[in-house]
């Protein structure tokens, strides 16, 4: 069983910064790409930022240059860093992490969702 660990949600003005974490742990042989999904009321979950295992990353546009990514192998935890929020960054943002059995078997996983709101 995986279980996939978020925080670091909450309230904060415009311009202001937050950090999200998601902590992976179970039965993993080895994790692929580790990202970051959000979902506004009445709008579909949209990819905000993803990173593979060599680093790569990849960010939607509304989000690059105020948005950094990052994970620690080690720790199985990907972070997203978030810079000059604004209220249209306001979502419940998820956790999603791709993860290999030992068969070579690839599962997504996905978290409970932290919520996130910009707001004066």
């Amino acid at each position: 069983q995986v279980q996939l660990v978020e925080s670091g949600g909450g309230l904060v003005q415009p311009g202001g910064s937050l950090r999200l974490s998601c902590a992976a742990s179970g039965s993993m042989f080895s994790i692929g790409v580790m990202g970051w999904y959000r979902q506004a009321p009445g709008k579909q979950r949209e990819l905000v930022a993803g990173v593979d295992s060599g680093g790569s990353t990849n960010y939607a546009d509304s989000v690059k240059g105020r948005f950094t990514i990052s994970r620690d192998n080690a720790k199985n935890t990907v972070y997203l860093q978030m810079n000059s929020l604004k209220p249209d960054d306001t979502a419940v943002y998820y956790c999603n992490v791709q993860y290999f059995t030992y068969r070579g078997t690839s599962y997504d996983y996905w978290g409970q969702g932290t919520q996130v709101t910009v707001s004066s």
